[in-house]
């Protein structure tokens, strides 16, 4: 029997209602800045879905643009603005950025208290640390949000994590053992990456690798969430070899489809979030 699919879609419609819900019962809207740097395609769909999203549900959009020539120093003076700015409560500086810019330096630029994408030093340790008011990661968020919405077991379940990016693969191994799974990560430079996946229950692969994944490496019955977003001649596909794949696990989810909708939503909820914040704070 073909694996359950785990529809990211209807999950996000509903969270972005919910979302509508509170934002319209504000006194004033949240702000989303956006900071979109250079032509890379993919970036650039990225901040323009993003946008609409916020449009949708009340959040106010403020965007800035910069050409792929522009200086660490002016980028730099830009987040500082945002952050001393009181309609701004959430910035988002969409990466990857130009090789001329140091993207960490940058990111460590951002107020903590404004970082709904989860990205900071403090955020990350946060997070890592279990502690309360960390802002996570969307795409992490999502997925969990996913397993939770799916009716997946967590606790003690052996988790396997491919990839080990700032984005993805890092804060959700944390998001995993805050939730009692016994986690495994693995990345570039793991030996038997095969014999491990299939020890799995939960297998997420966010390595940015096409059909990474194939059905001889996942255990019959597991759950498997594909974080891959790679765009070939064929149109968008992800790390998992979908159609063997589904043949094989319990649960699955698609690409597209499945944790894409799912990280967009959850930026809104971490915009609300941080709004909620600095006006109690304020």
């Amino acid at each position: 029997m073909a694996a359950r699919i785990i529809d990211g879609k209807a999950i996000a419609a509903r969270i972005r209602e919910e979302v509508a819900r509170e934002v319209a019962a504000m006194p004033s809207p949240p702000g989303l800045a956006t900071v979109l740097v250079g032509e890379d395609p993919a970036s650039e769909v990225y901040v323009r879905m993003k946008r609409e999203d916020s449009a949708q549900v009340g959040i106010e959009s403020i965007h800035h643009e910069f050409g792929a020539e522009v200086s660490e120093g002016e980028l730099a003076a830009l987040l500082r603005s945002l952050d001393a700015e009181d309609r701004v409560h959430g910035i988002l500086l969409q990466l990857p950025l130009p090789k001329h810019l140091d993207q960490d330096a940058l990111i460590s630029l951002i107020d903590p208290t404004k970082d709904v994408d989860g990205l900071t030093p403090l955020s990350a340790g946060l997070l890592t640390q279990g502690q309360a008011g960390a802002i996570c990661p969307c795409t992490p968020a999502g997925v969990m949000e996913l397993l939770r919405e799916g009716e997946v077991e967590l606790d003690g379940a052996r988790a396997v994590v491919i990839g080990r990016s700032i984005l993805v693969g890092k804060p959700l191994a944390a998001l995993l053992l805050a939730a009692d799974a016994t986690v495994t990560h693995c990345h570039s430079h793991t030996h038997d990456l095969a014999e491990v996946c299939r020890q799995a229950d939960v297998l997420i692969a966010a390595a940015g690798s096409p059909g990474l994944v194939t059905a001889e490496m996942v255990r019959p019955g597991a759950v498997v969430i594909d974080v891959g977003s790679n765009r070939g001649e064929s149109g968008l596909v992800g790390d998992v070899d979908f159609d063997a794949v589904r043949e094989v696990a319990g649960a699955i989810t698609p690409v597209p489809g499945g944790v894409g909708p799912m990280t967009r939503a959850m930026l809104l909820v971490n915009t609300l979030s941080a709004a909620r914040r600095l006006v109690a704070a304020a």
